[in-house]
C-alpha cells in the first residue's frame, strides 16, 4: 500500500456534497430510449448518426444492443434504419436520407428542435441571425444548417460582438446553442443589445432548463468545497460549462468520465469534495465516481438540491413502446 492510501485512510471523514439535479436530462432520456425502441422494433443492427449523446459509457452499452455509430450518412447501408442524434443535424441530412430512401429517425432534443424552429421564423421575418454557441459543436453545426450559408453569424464572445458588421444593424435576431454557460451567454446578449439595439431575442431563454438547473446547483455548493468532480465526456459542452463554474468560483475542479480516472492525489489535504455530472451522464457513473472516493477516503455523503426536474418528452409517433 502507497503512503498516499495510507494517508488517505487516516485521514478524517470526507464530507462528499452530491449536487442535483445531475445527470440525465429528458432530452438525453428521450435519445437512448430512441435508439433502444427502435433496435426492438427493427432489429440490430440500427446505424446512429453521431454519438447519439456525448457519453463513452452510453455509445458503448447502445453498441452492445446493436447499434452501430457512423459519422455520415455515406456510411449507412440500404435499407437500414438510421437515428440522427439529440443534438440535432442540418437540413440537407435528412433531406439526403430520403433521396436515398432511407427510414430515418429523428431524436434531436425538442429543446434543440425550437431554437431550429426560431431560426427560420426569423429567417421568414428577412432578420439576419446572430447565433451565440461554440465552433464546430454538433449543436451548431445542426442549427446553422437550418438556413442557407450567410444567413447566419456565429459568435463565441463579446469580442467577437465588436468585431461584427452587419449589413443592417437594425434588421437582427439572435438566438444561441442549448448548452453554454449562462453566464457568458448574459454578458455576450449584453453586449449585442448595447451594439444593436434594435436586436430581436428568443421569447423565452435558449439555453435549456438542464443546462440552467446544473449550472445552478455547481455555484450552490463549489464555495463550501475544496475541490469539485464533473462527470462527463470530455467532448459534452455541458459538462465543461460546469467545470468552469466550479473554477470561476475559486474551485479547483476536474473533469471524469469514469471512476477510474479519479486521482487519489485530488483526495489529500481536502475536507469537503464536490460531485456533479452533466446531462449525458448516467447515474450508474455517479455512484461508480462516489465508489471510488470511497476506496480511498471514509465519506459522508450529503444531496444539496437546486431544483426538482419533471421535464419529459414524447417519443416520435410510432416508436411507442408497445403495451405490456
Amino acid at each position: 500500500m502507497t503512503d498516499l492510501t495510507q494517508s488517505a485512510a487516516e485521514a478524517p471523514e470526507l464530507k462528499v456534497l452530491v449536487a442535483a439535479p445531475r445527470g440525465f436530462c429528458a432530452g438525453v432520456d428521450r435519445a437512448i430510449r430512441i435508439v433502444e425502441l427502435a433496435i426492438e422494433r427493427y432489429g440490430a443492427p440500427v446505424y446512429v448518426r453521431h454519438e447519439i449523446v456525448h457519453n463513452r459509457y452510453v455509445v458503448e452499452s447502445l453498441k452492445a444492443k446493436g447499434a452501430i455509430f457512423v459519422e455520415s450518412l455515406d456510411q449507412v447501408p440500404d435499407g437500414v434504419p438510421v437515428v440522427f442524434s439529440a443534438h440535432g443535424v442540418p437540413k440537407a441530412v435528412p433531406a439526403k436520407a430520403e433521396a436515398r430512401g432511407l427510414d430515418y429517425i429523428d431524436a434531436t432534443c425538442p429543446l434543440v428542435s425550437k431554437v431550429h424552429k426560431q431560426a427560420e421564423r426569423a429567417n421568414e421575418q428577412g432578420r439576419h441571425i446572430i447565433f451565440i454557441g461554440h465552433a464546430g459543436h454538433p449543436e451548431v453545426i445542426g442549427t446553422l444548417g437550418q438556413l442557407p450559408d450567410g444567413a447566419m453569424t456565429l459568435v463565441e464572445s463579446v469580442d467577437d460582438v465588436a468585431a461584427l458588421s452587419p449589413a443592417d444593424p437594425d434588421n437582427l435576431a439572435f438566438l444561441t446553442q442549448t448548452t453554454l454557460s449562462v453566464d457568458d451567454t448574459r454578458d455576450i446578449v449584453a453586449a449585442l443589445q448595447h451594439r444593436f439595439p434594435a436586436i430581436q431575442g428568443p421569447r423565452g431563454e435558449d439555453i435549456c432548463y438542464a443546462t440552467s438547473n446544473r449550472q445552478e446547483a455547481v455555484k450552490a455548493i463549489a464555495g463550501q468545497c475544496d475541490r469539485v468532480i464533473v462527470i462527463g465526456a470530455p467532448n459534452s459542452s455541458n459538462s465543461l460549462r460546469l467545470v468552469e463554474v466550479a473554477e470561476r468560483l475559486g474551485t479547483p475542479a476536474h473533469l471524469v468520465q469514469r471512476g477510474t480516472d479519479v486521482d487519489p492525489a485530488w483526495l489529500t489535504g481536502i475536507a469537503t469534495l464536490g460531485i456533479t455530472a452533466g446531462a449525458s451522464a448516467p447515474e450508474t457513473l455517479v455512484r461508480e465516481v462516489i465508489d471510488a472516493v470511497a476506496a480511498h477516503r471514509a465519506i459522508v455523503e450529503d444531496v444539496v438540491v437546486t431544483a426538482e426536474e419533471h421535464m419529459t418528452f414524447k417519443l416520435p409517433r410510432g416508436l411507442e413502446p408497445a403495451a405490456a
